[in-house]
């Protein structure tokens, strides 16, 4: 295991979680279901929904050798993937940002705040799209296959539904429609996540070039994959019990997305480790 990509193994997690758990948030609002004090007490966790964007983005900085390389990011915009990526993130970022500042302060009108909303969800969806479609390379077998879009779909939707479903608890909104869906929202894709994370683990005896197989390039794979699995499966009992204890839910929403942090961060480092390309 090589942890050199650790960089951005946190940006593109701590950002899926982060950008997930925002738009699905985000949804509850424009339904109409958390508006005035009401919202106004869930915007108050939220911002750990920008810290997290914060690390991520300080993280991705790292992976440049040098932070001041960061704005070079950009000079690709439209023609590179790489600068969509930063690009749609960083407006995701500032817009989401500006909308969170503006409801606490309760400052702009409420078609202004909604409008920031809409448009700072649509930058997280281009975001996450930009992400994926960096990684889908022709060249580099193991990355380019339906996995790595369903991967990383799967990581907003599991990380951001449990840090969604947090928010709303530590604002004590646990009562709401949404609250009580998330738990098997994230039940189900948590079902898919480790279906696909065999299946995966299956087609990689398929994908080899003329020096290599994809199943030599990490010695402990089954092992590293089954410690993964294990994780999702404590995520997932971890989050049920939440759902029946009142007492501690907070509590245990908190463990539980501790440990699916650990998981997915363990997930893209097999990930980042599984590259090889096509020729010598």
């Amino acid at each position: 295991m090589g942890w050199h990509e650790l960089p951005l193994v946190v940006f593109t997690v701590l950002a899926q979680c982060a950008v997930g758990a925002f738009i699905l948030l985000g949804a509850l609002m424009l339904s109409g279901r958390l508006e005035g004090a009401t919202l106004r007490r869930l915007n108050r966790p939220m911002l750990i929904i920008w810290v997290l964007m914060g690390v991520a983005f300080a993280a991705s900085t790292l992976h440049l050798g040098s932070p001041l390389r960061a704005p070079n990011a950009l000079l690709r915009l439209g023609g590179s993937w790489l600068s969509n990526e930063i690009f749609f993130g960083s407006l995701f970022f500032a817009l989401g940002g500006l909308f969170w500042l503006l409801t606490l302060l309760d400052k702009g009108t409420p078609l202004l705040r909604m409008v920031l909303l809409g448009i700072a969800m649509l930058f997280g969806i281009a975001f996450m799209y930009a992400t994926i479609r960096v990684y889908m390379i022709p060249t580099v077998p193991t990355w380019n296959t339906p996995f790595t879009p369903l991967g990383f779909f799967l990581t907003s939707v599991i990380g951001g539904a449990l840090l969604a479903q947090l928010l709303l608890s530590l604002s004590d909104q646990g009562h709401r429609l949404l609250a009580r869906l998330l738990p098997w929202l994230g039940a189900l894709a948590l079902a898919v996540a480790l279906g696909s994370s065999v299946a995966h683990a299956m087609s990689l005896a398929g994908i080899q070039s003329a020096i290599q197989s994809a199943v030599d390039l990490i010695p402990h794979y089954q092992s590293l994959l089954l410690i993964r699995l294990t994780l999702l499966a404590t995520v997932l009992a971890l989050w049920l019990f939440a759902l029946r204890s009142q007492r501690h839910q907070t509590l245990m929403l908190s463990l539980s997305f501790v440990v699916v942090l650990a998981a997915e961060m363990l997930g893209r480092n097999l990930f980042y480790n599984l590259y090889m390309t096509v020729g010598l």
